[in-house]
Formats: C-alpha cells, structure tokens, sequence
C-alpha cells in the first residue's frame, strides 16, 4: 500500500513540475510577443 502511494505521489509531483514548467514558458513567450511587437500608436 505505502509503494503505492509513493508511485502516485511522483506522478503527481511530476505533473506538477511540468504544468509549472509549460506555464512559464507560455507567460515568457507572451512577454517576448509584447515586448517585440510593434505599439498601436491609434
């Protein structure tokens, strides 16, 4: 039973680490997007 709960706790911990990891590459994407693109001067 303890090995089990071991094996779950790892996968959510590493879905975890990526769900952070993709959000910050979008949140850095979407700065670089805003901070290269042209200001709407209207």
């Amino acid at each position: 039973m303890l090995k089990k709960l071991l094996i779950v706790a790892g996968v959510i911990g590493a879905t975890a680490l990526v769900v952070k990891r993709v959000k910050a590459s979008s949140d850095e994407r979407a700065l670089w997007h805003e901070a290269t693109t042209a200001p709407d001067l209207r």
